[in-house]
């Protein structure tokens, strides 16, 4: 639903939103152009929630861009087998277009090294367990960890209050 799951632009528009800046990332892919809105990145971000993205790899590579903290995960189908085989079942692509999805996904597997995390989506499940794992992990990165030095000096301020103690009682 537009303004609420998307935004949808005209091409004017959409054109005059890249030239000012306004897109974390954006592309043509697969004889479309998509996006995602600065605003909209930030606005989910100061709610205190993550963002999780579903978008190609030139699109990762400019998010990363515009929000260095991101984190990335590649998500590999098991097989080429399996790839071709999810793609001819949705039914939607004519065989020119699904030639282009093809050679597109060969061209991205080539970025894997540029992720920080590869799932192999072979077992749907395990799949979303592995990506819940990342996030959770992520969260409570170091470098994450809200206030964390003013914690960590409370803690050894504390402690060092109870050494006194025990060193000068004893």
């Amino acid at each position: 639903m537009d303004g609420r799951d998307y935004h949808f632009l005209s091409p004017e528009a959409f054109e005059a939103r890249v030239a000012a800046g306004d897109f974390a990332e954006w592309a043509p892919v697969h004889g479309h152009h998509y996006g995602t809105l600065r605003s909209e990145v930030r606005r989910v971000l100061d709610g205190g929630r993550h963002v999780m993205m579903d978008i190609d790899v030139q699109g990762a590579a400019q998010f990363c861009g515009a929000f260095p903290e991101s984190v990335l995960v590649f998500v590999l189908p098991p097989s080429g087998e399996v790839l071709l085989s999810r793609l001819l079942g949705r039914q939607s692509e004519s065989r020119e277009r699904l030639l282009v999805r093809l050679r597109n996904a060969r061209e991205e597997l080539a970025a894997v090294g540029r992720y920080h995390y590869v799932v192999v989506n072979d077992d749907l499940e395990r799949a979303v367990a592995q990506v819940s794992a990342i996030i959770d992990a992520e969260a409570v990165r170091q470098d994450r960890v809200h206030a964390l030095d003013g914690q960590v000096e409370a803690l050894i301020r504390q402690l060092e209050r109870e050494i006194h103690h025990f060193t000068t009682d004893g």
